[in-house]
Protein backbone atom coordinates (compact mmCIF):
# COMPACT_ATOMS: atom_id res chain seq x y z
CA UNK A 1 0.00 0.00 0.00
CA UNK A 2 1.74 3.06 -1.15
CA UNK A 3 2.11 6.45 1.89
CA UNK A 4 -0.59 8.01 0.72
CA UNK A 5 -3.32 5.72 0.69
CA UNK A 6 -2.13 5.10 4.46
CA UNK A 7 -2.14 8.53 4.84
CA UNK A 8 -5.67 8.62 3.65
CA UNK A 9 -6.56 5.81 5.57
CA UNK A 10 -5.20 7.00 8.88
CA UNK A 11 -7.20 10.36 8.24
CA UNK A 12 -10.84 9.10 7.01
CA UNK A 13 -10.94 6.05 8.98
CA UNK A 14 -13.92 7.04 10.38
CA UNK A 15 -15.88 7.95 6.75
CA UNK A 16 -18.84 6.24 5.73
CA UNK A 17 -21.64 6.71 3.28
CA UNK A 18 -24.72 7.81 4.40
CA UNK A 19 -28.01 5.83 3.34
CA UNK A 20 -28.20 7.14 0.00
CA UNK A 21 -24.42 6.74 -1.35
CA UNK A 22 -22.60 9.66 -2.17
CA UNK A 23 -23.95 12.83 -2.22
CA UNK A 24 -22.64 15.52 -4.17
CA UNK A 25 -22.02 18.72 -2.96
CA UNK A 26 -22.85 22.11 -4.66
CA UNK A 27 -21.84 25.66 -3.80
CA UNK A 28 -24.56 28.10 -5.01
CA UNK A 29 -23.11 30.76 -7.28
CA UNK A 30 -25.12 33.78 -8.22
CA UNK A 31 -27.49 33.13 -11.20
CA UNK A 32 -26.19 36.41 -13.41
CA UNK A 33 -25.23 34.05 -17.19
CA UNK A 34 -21.39 34.38 -17.92
CA UNK A 35 -19.83 33.32 -21.07
CA UNK A 36 -18.33 30.13 -19.55
CA UNK A 37 -15.97 29.03 -17.05
CA UNK A 38 -13.41 31.65 -15.50
CA UNK A 39 -13.56 33.35 -12.11
CA UNK A 40 -17.16 32.41 -10.06
CA UNK A 41 -19.82 34.57 -10.41
CA UNK A 42 -20.72 33.55 -6.63
CA UNK A 43 -17.27 34.08 -5.31
CA UNK A 44 -15.37 36.62 -7.36
CA UNK A 45 -11.44 36.55 -6.54
CA UNK A 46 -11.41 32.96 -5.62
CA UNK A 47 -10.97 29.62 -8.04
CA UNK A 48 -13.85 27.39 -8.09
CA UNK A 49 -12.71 23.56 -8.06
CA UNK A 50 -14.66 20.43 -9.27
CA UNK A 51 -13.22 17.23 -7.67
CA UNK A 52 -13.63 14.42 -9.92
CA UNK A 53 -12.05 10.87 -8.42
CA UNK A 54 -14.59 7.34 -8.01
CA UNK A 55 -12.85 6.92 -4.32
CA UNK A 56 -14.81 8.74 -1.84
CA UNK A 57 -11.37 9.20 0.48
CA UNK A 58 -9.31 10.25 -2.37
CA UNK A 59 -12.35 13.26 -2.68
CA UNK A 60 -12.24 13.68 0.95
CA UNK A 61 -8.53 13.72 1.36
CA UNK A 62 -8.48 16.61 -1.54
CA UNK A 63 -11.38 18.55 -0.26
CA UNK A 64 -9.65 18.90 3.35
CA UNK A 65 -6.30 19.72 1.91
CA UNK A 66 -8.44 22.43 -0.58
CA UNK A 67 -10.04 23.75 2.14
CA UNK A 68 -7.20 25.03 3.85
CA UNK A 69 -6.24 27.76 0.74
CA UNK A 70 -8.08 30.95 0.86
CA UNK A 71 -7.54 31.34 -2.93
CA UNK A 72 -9.73 28.31 -3.90
CA UNK A 73 -12.83 26.73 -2.85
CA UNK A 74 -14.63 22.95 -3.63
CA UNK A 75 -18.08 23.92 -5.86
CA UNK A 76 -18.64 20.10 -6.81
CA UNK A 77 -17.54 16.36 -6.74
CA UNK A 78 -18.13 14.18 -9.05
CA UNK A 79 -17.38 9.94 -8.75
CA UNK A 80 -17.27 9.47 -12.41
CA UNK A 81 -16.44 11.27 -15.86
CA UNK A 82 -20.16 11.19 -17.07
CA UNK A 83 -21.02 12.77 -13.85
CA UNK A 84 -18.18 15.25 -13.89
CA UNK A 85 -19.48 16.40 -18.09
CA UNK A 86 -23.10 17.17 -16.28
CA UNK A 87 -21.18 18.94 -13.25
CA UNK A 88 -19.44 21.55 -15.35
CA UNK A 89 -22.14 21.93 -17.37
CA UNK A 90 -24.19 22.82 -14.28
CA UNK A 91 -21.64 24.70 -12.13
CA UNK A 92 -18.87 26.06 -14.72
CA UNK A 93 -15.98 25.49 -12.37
CA UNK A 94 -12.94 27.35 -12.88
CA UNK A 95 -11.20 24.08 -12.32
CA UNK A 96 -11.44 20.81 -12.91
CA UNK A 97 -9.68 17.50 -10.80
CA UNK A 98 -9.95 14.52 -12.51
CA UNK A 99 -8.88 10.78 -11.50
CA UNK A 100 -7.62 8.72 -14.98
CA UNK A 101 -9.55 5.50 -14.17
CA UNK A 102 -12.83 5.89 -12.95
CA UNK A 103 -15.55 3.58 -14.09
CA UNK A 104 -18.46 4.87 -16.99
CA UNK A 105 -16.35 7.20 -18.23
CA UNK A 106 -12.67 7.71 -17.57
CA UNK A 107 -10.54 10.87 -17.12
CA UNK A 108 -8.80 11.43 -20.50
CA UNK A 109 -12.72 11.26 -22.15
CA UNK A 110 -14.70 13.60 -20.04
CA UNK A 111 -11.59 15.92 -20.29
CA UNK A 112 -11.89 15.14 -24.13
CA UNK A 113 -15.90 16.24 -23.72
CA UNK A 114 -15.62 19.01 -21.72
CA UNK A 115 -12.64 20.61 -22.98
CA UNK A 116 -15.05 21.06 -26.05
CA UNK A 117 -17.96 23.12 -24.53
CA UNK A 118 -15.83 24.60 -21.69
CA UNK A 119 -12.39 25.23 -23.65
CA UNK A 120 -11.16 27.85 -20.67
CA UNK A 121 -11.47 25.40 -18.15
CA UNK A 122 -8.48 24.54 -16.20
CA UNK A 123 -8.11 20.65 -16.47
CA UNK A 124 -5.97 18.67 -14.30
CA UNK A 125 -5.48 15.39 -13.75
CA UNK A 126 -4.41 13.76 -10.22
CA UNK A 127 -3.95 10.04 -11.07
CA UNK A 128 -1.91 7.12 -9.43
CA UNK A 129 -0.42 6.26 -12.96
CA UNK A 130 1.59 9.13 -14.06
CA UNK A 131 4.33 7.90 -16.98
CA UNK A 132 5.03 10.60 -20.31
CA UNK A 133 2.62 8.80 -22.35
CA UNK A 134 0.09 9.61 -20.05
CA UNK A 135 1.33 13.09 -20.10
CA UNK A 136 1.17 13.69 -23.71
CA UNK A 137 -1.96 12.10 -24.24
CA UNK A 138 -3.43 14.02 -21.33
CA UNK A 139 -2.37 17.44 -22.68
CA UNK A 140 -3.66 16.31 -26.12
CA UNK A 141 -7.63 16.46 -24.67
CA UNK A 142 -6.99 19.52 -23.25
CA UNK A 143 -5.36 18.60 -19.50
CA UNK A 144 -2.79 20.92 -18.56
CA UNK A 145 -1.52 19.17 -16.18
CA UNK A 146 -1.00 15.61 -14.72
CA UNK A 147 -0.28 15.63 -10.81
CA UNK A 148 1.21 11.79 -9.22
CA UNK A 149 -1.27 10.45 -6.13
CA UNK A 150 1.71 8.51 -4.91
CA UNK A 151 3.38 12.13 -3.75
CA UNK A 152 3.34 12.21 -0.02
CA UNK A 153 1.35 15.74 -0.19
CA UNK A 154 -0.67 16.79 -2.91
CA UNK A 155 1.49 20.23 -2.58
CA UNK A 156 2.49 20.40 -6.39
CA UNK A 157 -1.11 20.41 -7.47
CA UNK A 158 -2.09 23.12 -4.59
CA UNK A 159 0.69 25.53 -5.54
CA UNK A 160 -0.46 24.83 -9.43
CA UNK A 161 -3.92 25.84 -9.04
CA UNK A 162 -2.99 28.55 -6.35
CA UNK A 163 -0.46 30.47 -9.53
CA UNK A 164 -3.94 29.50 -11.61
CA UNK A 165 -5.59 32.23 -9.37
CA UNK A 166 -3.07 34.38 -9.80
CA UNK A 167 -3.19 34.46 -13.70
CA UNK A 168 -6.96 34.77 -13.75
Amino acid sequence: MCHTVQYLAYIFAGVRKNSVGIASLVVPTAAAPHDGPGISQGMKGLLSVLIVDDSELIRKYLRAVIDENRELYICGEAENGAIAVEKVRELRPDAVILDLQMPVMNGLEAARQISKFAPRTLLLMYTGHHTDQLLKEAQAVGIREVFSKTDEQPNHLLTWLSNACIRH
